[in-house]
């Protein structure tokens, strides 16, 4: 007999599987586990084990929870699988939302219901303004860091399967991208002039790199005679205040980037003006140092960047546009002007050229 059933008392039951012989003691081996229900629920679960056993799915329910086994996944996997900052930002959905809803469930016993019963929640909080502020963006980005956690958990025999991908995440509304004309362009340059962050926005307007990708170069990945920068490690800042340097994610990602004329005067008017400085304090530019930075040669904090462009915008007139949005702008201008997408595309680093033409 592969299992069978035990009535233990008026609604509790326990359904008994055989596992076969144990490879080195040749002694049977089996599967007990009990059921609070009716007997119909313990033929269920039966017929359920003996399918899985059938399928080689089968996982034997232990005690373990999302919690610790999340937990577990963030120190010995994600800690040297991931990038920093993404580690950083899986920690906090795994700590802030997922263990508090999920936390207490028995890893095997976790169902679609569950994760579908999560999101929903989630998403009525910011519906009814009770206890949180989650969009549907934010929401998604919580179902695919537990869908990647499970699909290890799966790799590893913990579970039969990956329960989250029976479930349908929510789905997000697309902010829609921004980008200036050729006026707004000068006009929003016409703004900064005089600022600290003059030659940061009119590199991104020239070239459209991401800010990580601005914010990391050094002056050794500037090649001003041959009109050229290379984009070799981007900048992180970290919860915390720390300070990264990475390598672009993707292949992709580490370029090389033209310069137009305008961009060559603007960067050589501003390395005259770090050379002028620096002697100033009795020291040299190196070709290590950072292309902008703080006064004491620091890097400069992305977020504040960010915030400067805001206040800027708003103030020249240009409304709600992001820091982003000259990326967008820069590939606009471009495609308007004839250039190839392709060549839009590798300017701007983009896994594949469906992005570009968003």
């Amino acid at each position: 007999m592969r299992g069978h059933i035990v009535k233990r008392s008026k609604d509790s039951y326990t359904v008994v599987v055989s596992l076969g012989r144990d490879p080195v003691t040749r002694k049977p081996k089996q599967h007990w586990q009990s059921v609070k229900g009716t007997k119909k629920d313990a033929e269920r679960l039966l017929s359920e084990t003996l399918n899985s056993l059938d399928k080689g799915g089968f996982v034997k329910p232990t005690a373990k929870t999302v919690a610790e086994f999340l937990n577990q996944w963030l120190k010995d996997y994600a800690t040297d699988h991931v990038r920093p900052r993404t580690f950083q930002r899986y920690q906090g959905i795994i700590r802030c939302h997922l263990i508090p809803t999920l936390g207490s469930i028995p890893l095997t016993r976790l169902q679609p219901s569950h994760i579908q019963a999560c999101h929903a929640k989630a998403l009525q909080s910011r519906k009814d303004g009770k206890g949180g502020t989650l969009t549907a963006k934010s929401v998604l980005q919580h179902h695919r860091v537990l869908s990647e956690a499970l699909s290890h958990a799966l790799k590893m025999g913990l579970v039969a399967r990956n329960v989250a991908q029976a479930v349908d995440p929510p789905k997000p509304v697309n902010r829609e991208m921004r980008s200036l004309d050729s006026f707004g362009v000068q006009t929003f340059l016409e703004a900064t002039k005089g600022t600290i962050y003059y030659p940061v926005f009119h590199l991104d307007v020239y070239t459209g790199l991401r800010r990580s990708e601005i914010l990391g170069l050094r002056w050794r990945d500037v090649n001003l005679l041959m009109a050229t920068l290379s984009v070799v490690q981007v900048l992180h800042r970290l919860p915390g205040g720390k300070t990264v340097f990475l390598e672009p994610k993707t292949a992709k990602g580490r370029r090389s980037v033209s310069l137009s004329p305008n961009a060559v005067l603007s960067l050589k008017a501003h390395r005259e003006q770090q050379e002028m400085l620096r002697a100033m304090r009795g020291s040299a530019l190196s070709e290590d140092d950072m292309v902008f930075s703080q006064p004491d040669g620091s890097p400069l904090k992305p977020d504040t960047v960010s915030h400067a462009f805001i206040a800027i915008a708003r103030k020249a007139g240009l409304g709600a546009v992001r820091l982003h949005d000259l990326r967008h702008t820069h590939a606009t201008l471009m495609l308007q002007q004839g250039v190839h997408p392709k060549i839009v595309q590798e300017r701007l680093g983009h896994a594949n050229i469906a992005i570009t033409l968003v």
